[in-house]
């Protein structure tokens, strides 16, 4: 694994890299509060193919991290990633949890740029704020939303060493994959960049979550826009408490090209806990 530092758009970024520059590239996109190292053992396992490719995202590690909550809108998020994929394109994207809403409209937005899409664990917006609006199970799992959104929730989350972002990421999930020298990684990268740029992508989505029991209207989305035209790979663990599998009901009406793939015992860190089976799921799916 290699890591170095990129200008995307004026501003430094931190880009780990597996396999041969010559390879096919695999841009993989960590979600919330992971970084580009989140990959390692998938990317160990494909590097023989592919030239396997994961930035710290904008407001993580040692990215740049604006604190304008703006500076996090989707397009900027977007413009990053095509930006490091330049003339590389279209290259096959993967992405996870928020990186996977990057993967998303990176397929929808700028199709020239993507030429296989895979999401392991994450949603597609129409399918998602539909689930969220509802009032139902998504709307109840997704409460804690509204907690990040609030003001100095990233404050609450750091103290007594990353208690509360701790007890957060577990969820009722299982984090024994979370522990030693990982831990120590993640806790320092967390102090890297704080807590508040990662954060900000929450308060800059424009994704509405209803309280449980009281469903709201679907806000008005353009639909037709929202089409992923290339072929597309959702590898998915029902264990996830806080993505449930309502959030990708009717996904095959903006992917006509779906195939969905499922790995039991596991839940949303499935990147972490069956690495293995997610890598040759993608692997024989590519091939």
């Amino acid at each position: 694994m290699q890591v170095s530092t990129r200008n995307l758009g004026g501003h430094a970024f931190t880009i780990r890299s597996w396999g041969d520059p010559g390879l096919p590239m695999l841009l993989m996109l960590h979600g919330f509060p992971e970084y580009g190292g989140a990959w390692d053992e998938v990317a160990k396992r494909l590097a023989d193919t592919y030239h396997c490719v994961a930035p710290d995202q904008r407001g993580y590690g040692a990215s740049y991290a604006p604190d304008d909550v703006g500076a996090y809108a989707t397009s900027k998020l977007v413009s990053d990633m095509a930006d490091l994929i330049g003339d590389a394109g279209p290259v096959i994207v993967m992405g996870h949890d928020w990186g996977a809403s990057v993967a998303y409209a990176l397929a929808m937005f700028r199709p020239d740029l993507v030429s296989y899409l895979i999401i392991a664990n994450g949603v597609h917006p129409v399918p998602f704020q539909r689930a969220m609006a509802a009032g139902g199970a998504q709307s109840e799992a997704s409460q804690y939303i509204n907690f990040l959104r609030s003001p100095g929730s990233e404050d609450a989350l750091a103290a007594d060493d990353f208690s509360k972002l701790l007890s957060l990421f577990s969820a009722e999930m299982d984090m024994s994959w979370l522990h030693g020298e990982r831990l120590y990684a993640y806790k320092a990268v967390w102090r890297q960049s704080g807590l508040k740029g990662m954060i900000n992508w929450y308060r800059a989505s424009p994704l509405i979550v209803a309280d449980p029991g009281v469903p709201v209207p679907m806000p008005d989305l353009p639909l037709d826009r929202l089409q992923v035209r290339c072929p597309h790979l959702l590898v998915w663990a029902d264990g996830d408490t806080a993505l449930l599998p309502v959030s990708t009901e009717g996904l095959e009406e903006f992917a006509p090209a779906l195939t969905r793939a499922h790995v039991d015992g596991a839940d949303h860190w499935l990147l972490h806990q069956k690495p293995g089976e997610v890598a040759s799921i993608v692997r024989n799916w590519l091939a």
